[in-house]
């Protein structure tokens, strides 16, 4: 059974940080590209950023160079660095694997999700 279990979300005033992480298991996560994407009230679902199995990343403009997303292939878990975070950063972010070795942002395609995360941003 594939399992992707997201956790580190929580509460930070604008101009903080957080961590996210994402434990993933039953499926091959080391040859899978993986990504994060996130939702607020009212909009759908986003991609924020994928990283390939070879490392290589991309990212959604609005969070360019204030998120980082990387990946632990020995422990099968995938991270989300955020900092400088906005009020509009506010989400549900879920963790998702897309069994392709290369994807982007733009082309991802997951084929498991997990459960989400809460980011709440206050100014």
């Amino acid at each position: 059974q594939e399992h992707l279990v997201e956790s580190g979300g929580g509460s930070v005033q604008a101009g903080g940080s957080l961590r996210l992480s994402c434990a993933a298991s039953g499926f091959d996560y080391r040859s899978s590209c993986m990504g994060w994407y996130r939702q607020a009230p009212g909009t759908e679902r986003e991609g924020v950023a994928s990283i390939n199995s070879d490392g290589d990343t991309t990212y959604a403009e609005s969070v360019t160079g204030r998120f980082t997303i990387s990946r632990d292939n020995a422990e099968n878990t995938l991270y989300l660095h955020m900092n400088s975070l906005k009020p509009e950063d506010t989400a549900v972010y879920y963790c998702a694997a897309d069994l392709l070795m290369w994807c982007s942002v733009a082309t991802m395609r997951p084929d498991y999700w997990g459960q989400g995360t809460q980011v709440t941003v206050s100014s």
